[in-house]
């Protein structure tokens, strides 16, 4: 019994189209139509125990809107941190000087962006301000590890107080036959 040419045409042209669309959306980056030059915003930085893959050119952003974009990423030898340089446009100069920057990701296999929360402050960022509290990028690999490693260490402890629960039966037992 042959199947209908009709639902093989219609399977493989529903596949084609499938892999034309994944293709299509992951061609497609969203563009942030924020243009900063060298001369245009203030510098500020910000210290990260773990920066993931954020990029130089990546987006800074605070409640959703682009406000700036990462200028420069390096290495603090002397606290052991990534040092992230951000060039904030000068539209947006009134940002408290205890803000919050975590580095988030831009939907779900998204690249990642740093978000800023404002603070309470009436004192605001300017030019060469350090953001002092950050929160550093979510590293799937690593929860991922944390949650094996946690359940490799909880069955052993189980699996070592089986073992030892039966040898001591083992042990009652031979003792018992005597």
């Amino acid at each position: 019994m042959r199947p209908n040419r009709t639902l093989e045409i219609g399977t493989g042209l529903f596949v084609l189209l499938g892999f034309a669309a994944l293709l299509f959306l992951t061609t497609q980056l969203p563009a942030s139509g924020l243009r900063i030059s060298k001369t245009n915003g203030y510098t500020v930085s910000a210290e990260f125990d773990n920066i993931g893959d954020l990029k130089v050119g990546s987006p800074v952003a605070m409640s959703g809107v682009n406000i700036g974009v990462v200028t420069h990423i390096g290495y603090n030898l002397k606290d052991y941190k990534a040092q992230v340089s951000m060039r904030i446009v000068d539209q947006y100069n009134q940002i408290p000087e205890d803000s919050f920057a975590a580095i988030q990701t831009q939907g779900l296999l998204g690249g990642k962006y740093i978000g800023l929360s404002p603070g309470g402050m009436d004192s605001f960022l300017k030019n060469g301000s350090v953001i002092e509290q950050t929160q550093s990028a979510l590293v799937l690999e690593s929860l991922i590890n944390k949650f094996f490693a946690n359940y490799a260490s909880a069955k052993g402890e189980v699996g070592g107080k089986n073992t030892d629960a039966k040898a001591a039966d083992d042990k009652t037992n031979a003792e018992s036959k005597k």
